[in-house]
Order: structure tokens, then C-alpha cells, then sequence
């Protein structure tokens, strides 16, 4: 063993100095850079997962001086004291070694320094001694090549510290779950300890083991003087605050996208807001509870922050190792069918080219082109709807009208420049039927899409992470006119216009400023709810992974309650105010029968939003109502929605059922049962439900219908 020594020795002298300035290149014994493992946190820095490196470790280089000097002086005085006075082999501890083996008939102690483990950890050699005499040379080329401070650094990314940690930096996050740099003195001697036999020695198992090593790494300080007696006693008393050991997994779907965008990074801060996420999560799981009985067995959620296309929240299913509902698909970014959720578009396109809010479409038996014959959700026709309504209420019949003269062309293309890629077909193959949602999307895509009508017509990218590099470099398009895009958000968010077809109280009625819109597919197999203020857009998916049926379960009453609480919440961390509305808006007072202008002869008058291209010019001239001397209801009229006050007696809520040119007596009927009045005037006890009205009198009969919720 001496003469091996003798012989390291000689051989370091004879190996050639570098000149000023100029590295000595020695390739066979170059330490590579430690194995990275992505690590993701959210965008406060909090750790949402982290990936094991190429190594199948977790670690996280960090420089010499992010590493606490405590952690330094545990491990030189228990690894190798004399460290930074050696050429790279410790000659005392050689002989030292030699002798206890010798003596002892067996090796019970080593003489490996920090630079010669080093060499080890990149080049392991048999232990025989050929292969002590390689390792010792690889070290003293290591230290010809490198300053102590490089080879300690080198030695701290590179430690496996046990429960796969590579590097002090991974083991302090695990174990205590602090950085390297914030490690107590006992914690340290932890960390130096598991060195020896980081299995063995593991504190979560063994932790009689990892203390009683630390006791002597502390020991090994104090003989050495890096601390003192009073250290030694405070240390030894000390609580060290280890952790369970349990490793963050929070939003699965997302970290594995974010992973398959940027696997060579080695830290990444995302756009997730990890306390939004959580409840998102929570959101799904509690509602999916309540439709159990309805076959429903999956939801997805996405929030973006409209003004930065940054992803906040991001659940892919109810349960990420649900395997009988598979819990891994992502539903998100899966496909299927948004049934009504893209009418907004629709009528979007449909506003630039001579409709406007207040139009009158016939709701109406109709077949279409090829025998295409839609029915509305609630199975009846609602005659002359304006578009406010028929949007606002998602009927189908008025929007395939709307859709008509557009076709699927152009309506495609609009679909494209709002980021429909997944609408990869050609027109003939969707039809008006693309109206209706007859195509194939991601949830994902329509979040961003919904986020575009926020931001004023503007398509911008989806962001997952603050870094550049997962920034797709895309210029912002201008999809929609501004004013267009106002337009179908105030119907979007008018609780009045549709209240017929969900009520004033339903889930997508806020009390602040926004808009919601939801889809059901055909057979119930997906149902969609979209909800967005100027800063924020959540969309929600429900159904099943499997493709099966939900009972009876529509966009209301599936997806829309969950969108709703998440909205609620994400609008109290993220508030914002009303919508801003654009240049070229303008308000009219409209004939609710015609759509044009308010004239005398309006029975029923409303305030109406207009781009400046879709103004009315014409005033109503009553053309729309019946000649003078026929029969007809003038109230209430088709369509009217009034509310049952629970707090008021029933005796005070009465309807005034009034008619024009009318000969009494008059026979009344309320979903065709006669009524006991014969004016021509008369005042019905309000009730609750849908109603149809008929007035008979002198051979003439006039109808309505009316809701009342």
C-alpha cells in the first residue's frame, strides 16, 4: 500500500502543469454536470411536481455558495478533514487505513477522499486494488484539473442522499424541506451522515440510525474545532423537522404537458395558481358526487387569464388514479363534440353580415338543405325570436337559420381563426350541423376562443409557464371585430334574455360582471359551460371517458355548476370590472315584434346594443302587428318571462291578460283549459310554469305564451 502511494505521488509531479490562463484538458477524468430533473413550480414559486432526471433520481445542481456553511464543515470533517491540504489522495489516512485493516484481519475503514468518491461516483472502479490505484489516479488528475472549491460543488450536485435525491439541494427540499442553503448545523450532520449508507441510514426507516450517525458527524466537527462544545450540545438537542417524504403531485395533466414542452429544463415557474387549481379540483369532485346517480363520472376544468393566455388552473379528470373511469386521459385536451357552445361564434359571423341583436328569427319547423331538420332542447317552437333571445335561450332552429346563408365555409374559417385546429375536415363533411357543435373540439380550445370574445375579437396563445422558452412565439389575431365581440358578450351575459329557457336564478347568472354560454352534445354523451369575465375564462367539461350517456344530464346542470363555483372563486382572487366597451358600439330603444326602431305603435319596447355597421334605420310602423278590427293579445306578449314572489300573498300576484279589437264575450284558455272569465280584459292568478294563451272571441281567436318562474 505504501509503494501504491509512492507511486500516486511520484506520478502527480510528473503529470504536466497547465500554463497561466490555460485549462489542462484530461478527458477520460472530466466530472460531467450533475443529472437535472425538471422540477415545476406554481407562479408564487410553491412546488407543484418534479420529474426524475436521466439518472431516475431527483436533483437540482446548485452552486457552492447556495449550500449552507454548515452542510460544508459536516462534510469535510466526516468525509475527509484534511480536504483542502491533499493533492487528491489523503497519504495519513492511507497508512491509517492500512493499519486498521491489517490489524483488524479485514477492511474496517476506508481512505477515500471527497475528490477520490467524486472520481468514483463518475467512473466506479473494482474495488480490488488495481482499482483503488485508478480511482486514486482519476483523483489526483481531478484535482490537477480542478480548484477544491469546483470539485466540492461537483461533489454536492452528485451525492445520492437516499429516496432517490441526487444532490444536497433535492435531499434538503425532501427531507426538510428547505433549500441547501437554509440548513440548521443538525440538519446538516443529517445530511452528511447518510454519505456512508444513505439506504441503511434512511431517516424515514431508520431513524435511530440517522441520528446516532449524525451524533458522531457532530462529534467529528467538534474534535476538529469547526464548532463548539455549545454547538455540539444545541445541535444534539435540536428537533430536526423532517418531513413524511412525500413528494408534490399537484394538477398531473398539466405538469405532464408542461414536462413534454420543456424536458431539458431544469426549473420551471408556471402559470398555475396552485390555491385556484386545488379548488378546481375540489369543485369537480364535489358536484361529480351529487350526479352519481346520472351517470357521470368525469369532469375537466380550464382557467386562462384572458389578458396573458396563462393557464391558472388546470384539472384533466375527477381522479388521476381512477382506473375504471380512466383518470390519466386528459380531458382537457381530449376530443368531443361542444353542441351549442360554438352558436356564439356563429352569430358573431352572422352580426357582420346584416343581422343584429335585436333580429327577428323564426323559431319554427324547418327542414334544411339535405333534410336536416333541428329540434330545440325543450322540443317546441318559440315563433319570432330577436337573435338576443334565441342565443341567450340556445335555440337551435333560429341559429341553423342564422347559419343558412353564411355555410360551413365560412363559418369554418372563423372557427380556424379562433384556434379550432381540431376542426380538421373539410365543410361538406360538418354541414350547418356545425352549427349545432357537429364536430369534434377540446375543451382547451374553447376556453381560448371564449377568451378571445373577452379580449375584444384577439386570439392569443395559450401560455402554461412564465419562461420563454414555453412561449409559443405567435403574433396576436384580430379574429373578430371588437364591437362584434361586445355585442354577443352583453347577450352572453344578460340573466333576463335567458331566463325563459334557465331561469333567473341558474348557474350562470353572477352578480358581477360576466358571461356564460353552455353545450350539450347529442345523447348527452358531453356537456360544456363557459364562463368569462374581462380578466378571467373558466370552461368545464362533464360526461364520461368511455363515451356512454349521461341520464338526462344537459350543460345546466352538469358542467355549469362547477364552472360556476370555480368563476366565483377565481373572480375573488382575481377580480375585474364591467366590460369595456368598444368604439362603433351604439344603444337604441327597439320594437321587441320587429327589431326595428321604437315607433308609436310598439306594444313592447327594449333597450338594444348595435355594432354601428348593424344600426336599424327604420322606425317600426307597426306592420307587425295585426290589422285594425282583428283579434289580438296585446298582453302579455309571445315570450314574456315574469317572476313568482314567494313573499308576497298569491292574491296580490295577478296577470293581466288584455286584448285588441276584441268582441266580447271572449272565452279564455291557459294551456287549454278554459278559464271561468269572459272579458275581453281580464286578470289571471299568477303560478308558476310555461303557458300557452288563447282569447276566442266573435269567431276570432288570438294566441301567446308566456313563463313565469
Amino acid at each position: 500500500m505504501k509503494k501504491t502511494f509512492l507511486c500516486l505521488c511520484l506520478l502527480s509531479f510528473l503529470l504536466p502543469r497547465p500554463l497561466d490562463g490555460e485549462a489542462l484538458s484530461v478527458p477520460d477524468a472530466s466530472v460531467p454536470s450533475a443529472a437535472v430533473s425538471v422540477q415545476l413550480v406554481d407562479r408564487q414559486g410553491r412546488p407543484l411536481r418534479s420529474f426524475l432526471s436521466e439518472r431516475e433520481t431527483y436533483s437540482k445542481p446548485v452552486t457552492l455558495s447556495e449550500v449552507s456553511p454548515w452542510l460544508v464543515l459536516a462534510v469535510v470533517a466526516a468525509e475527509d478533514r484534511r480536504f483542502y491540504s491533499h493533492f487528491g489522495v489523503d497519504w495519513r489516512a492511507v497508512l491509517r487505513a492500512v493499519y486498521q485493516n491489517v490489524t483488524r484481519g479485514g477492511v474496517v475503514s476506508g481512505a477515500s477522499t471527497i475528490t477520490q468518491q467524486l472520481a468514483r461516483l463518475h467512473t466506479p472502479r473494482s474495488k480490488n486494488l488495481w482499482g483503488k490505484i485508478l480511482e486514486a489516479w482519476d483523483a489526483v488528475k481531478l484535482e490537477r484539473q480542478k480548484s477544491k472549491e469546483e470539485i466540492l460543488q461537483e461533489y454536492f450536485n452528485s451525492l445520492e442522499l437516499g429516496n432517490m435525491t441526487q444532490g444536497v439541494e433535492a435531499a434538503a427540499q425532501f427531507y426538510f424541506g428547505l433549500p441547501a442553503s437554509d440548513v440548521s448545523l443538525a440538519q446538516a450532520a443529517l445530511l452528511a451522515g447518510l454519505i456512508q449508507s444513505p439506504s441503511r441510514l434512511n431517516p424515514l426507516k431508520n431513524p435511530k440510525g440517522a441520528l446516532a450517525r449524525r451524533g458522531r458527524v457532530l462529534q467529528a466537527m467538534r474534535s476538529t474545532g469547526a464548532i463548539t462544545a455549545e454547538q455540539y450540545d444545541l445541535a444534539m438537542r435540536e428537533a430536526l423537522g423532517l418531513r413524511t417524504g412525500e413528494r408534490p403531485f399537484s394538477a398531473p395533466h398539466f405538469a405532464r404537458k408542461v414536462y413534454e414542452m420543456a424536458p431539458q429544463a431544469s426549473f420551471v415557474y408556471t402559470t398555475l395558481d396552485k390555491d385556484l387549481q386545488l379548488y378546481a379540483e375540489k369543485a369537480v369532485q364535489n358536484h361529480l358526487a351529487k350526479l352519481t346517480d346520472n351517470n357521470v363520472t368525469n369532469a375537466a376544468v380550464v382557467v386562462l387569464d384572458n389578458q396573458t393566455g396563462g393557464i391558472l388552473a388546470y384539472v384533466g379528470s375527477a381522479d388521476f388514479y381512477d382506473e375504471r373511469h380512466s383518470g390519466q386521459v386528459d380531458g382537457v385536451t381530449a376530443l368531443r363534440q361542444p353542441g351549442s357552445s360554438l352558436k356564439p361564434f356563429v352569430y358573431a359571423l352572422a352580426l357582420q353580415n346584416g343581422l343584429s341583436a335585436a333580429s327577428i328569427l323564426q323559431d319554427e319547423d324547418t327542414f334544411f338543405e339535405g333534410g336536416f331538420r333541428p329540434r330545440n332542447y325543450d322540443e317546441t317552437f318559440h315563433g319570432g325570436v330577436s337573435v338576443r333571445r334565441a342565443l341567450a335561450c340556445s335555440y337551435n332552429i333560429p341559429v341553423v337559420k342564422a347559419a343558412e346563408p353564411l355555410g360551413a365555409a365560412r363559418m369554418l374559417n372563423l372557427l380556424h381563426d379562433l384556434g379550432f385546429v381540431s376542426l380538421n375536415k373539410a365543410p361538406e363533411f360538418y354541414g350547418l350541423g356545425l352549427a349545432l357543435g357537429g364536430g369534434e373540439v377540446t375543451l382547451l380550445e374553447l376556453a381560448n376562443a371564449y377568451a378571445a370574445l373577452a379580449r375584444g375579437g384577439t386570439v392569443r396563445p395559450v401560455v402554461f409557464a412564465t419562461e420563454p422558452y414555453l412561449i409559443k412565439r405567435v403574433e396576436r389575431k384580430q379574429a373578430l371585430p371588437a364591437d362584434v365581440s361586445y355585442v354577443i358578450t352583453d347577450i352572453l351575459a344578460d340573466n333576463a334574455a335567458r331566463a325563459d329557457a334557465f331561469g333567473l336564478n341558474s348557474p350562470l347568472h353572477f352578480t358581477f360582471p360576466a358571461a356564460a354560454k353552455t353545450g350539450t352534445s347529442k345523447d348527452y354523451r358531453d356537456n360544456f359551460a363557459i364562463g368569462y369575465t374581462p380578466r378571467l375564462t373558466v370552461a368545464v367539461w362533464a360526461g364520461n371517458f368511455d363515451a356512454s350517456s349521461m341520464q338526462k344530464v344537459s350543460g345546466i346542470s352538469g358542467a355549469a355548476p362547477i364552472m360556476h363555483d370555480v368563476l366565483l372563486y377565481a373572480n375573488g382572487k382575481y377580480p375585474s370590472g364591467p366590460f369595456e366597451v368598444p368604439y362603433g358600439v351604439r344603444r337604441a330603444t327597439v320594437c321587441e315584434q320587429s327589431g326595428l326602431l321604437a315607433g308609436p305603435l310598439c306594444l313592447r319596447t327594449r333597450e338594444e346594443v348595435f355594432t354601428e355597421q348593424n344600426l336599424p334605420t327604420q322606425t317600426c310602423d307597426g306592420s307587425h302587428t295585426e290589422a285594425d278590427g282583428n283579434l289580438r293579445i296585446v298582453f302579455p306578449v309571445r315570450g314574456d318571462v315574469f317572476k313568482y314572489d314567494p313573499a308576497l300573498p298569491a292574491s296580490a300576484q295577478q296577470l293581466h291578460f288584455a286584448t285588441a279589437g276584441a268582441q266580447a264575450p271572449c272565452q279564455w284558455q291557459v294551456n287549454q283549459e278554459t278559464l271561468p272569465f269572459s272579458g275581453a280584459d281580464v286578470w289571471w292568478p299568477l303560478q308558476k310554469g310555461k303557458f300557452d294563451l288563447t282569447v276566442t272571441c266573435g269567431g276570432q281567436s288570438a294566441q301567446s305564451y308566456f313563463n313565469v318562474l
